[in-house]
């Protein structure tokens, strides 16, 4: 009688331990499904910004290009003016032409310094989806290690092999846990 309450307590104990394995188990396997999520949406946003960024900057070029283009119009016209003889209605003709061509530039630098600054704003996205999808990608590592090494101590039935994935696992939390706030 006295064996058979000794050997229902092992069984208690053990059966209590391999719960908190399975508990352990699955968490990380949780987290580290999550985190593969998390992870491929900063990595489709980190391509997005980059071909946003990509579309402002040309976009910035074909400003600067049509910029560049009243700029040479507009000094071969001043030179037209200092060098050659007009009549007056031509001279003034070419004045306001030349007038025209700098509102053109100033509306065109203008539009260049937005599109920098729009520029500027997605290449910031991408550092900051870049960032918070390492630190997603470091977490799916040590979670899937920590499920790992949490199998092994199941099969094995290694209580020490266990602590070592939860150990393991807990840095993965932590990482998970970086991806979204991201503490360092």
């Amino acid at each position: 009688m006295a064996e058979d309450k000794t050997l229902e307590k092992k069984e208690e104990k053990k059966e209590t331990w391999t719960n908190v394995l399975a508990l352990t188990t699955v968490i990380l396997a949780v987290c580290a499904t999550l985190s593969t999520f998390k992870a491929g949406g900063y990595s489709t946003q980190t391509v997005l910004s980059q071909s946003r960024a990509a579309n402002k900057w040309a976009h910035y070029q074909s400003k600067a290009i049509k910029g560049y283009l009243y700029e040479l119009q507009r000094d071969r016209m001043d030179l037209e003016l200092r060098t050659s003889e007009m009549a007056p209605a031509q001279r003034q003709a070419v004045q306001d032409k030349m007038k025209e061509y700098d509102r053109r530039l100033e509306k065109y630098e203008g539009e260049r310094a937005e599109l920098s600054a729009e520029a500027r704003e997605f290449e910031g996205a991408i550092d900051a989806a870049q960032q918070h999808g390492q630190s997603f990608g470091l977490a799916v590592i040590f979670l899937q290690v920590g499920i790992l090494l949490c199998s092994i101590s199941a099969l094995m039935k290694k209580k020490p092999v266990w602590f070592l994935g939860s150990c393991v696992g807990v840095v993965g939390l932590a990482a998970f846990a970086n991806g979204f706030f991201l503490f360092w």
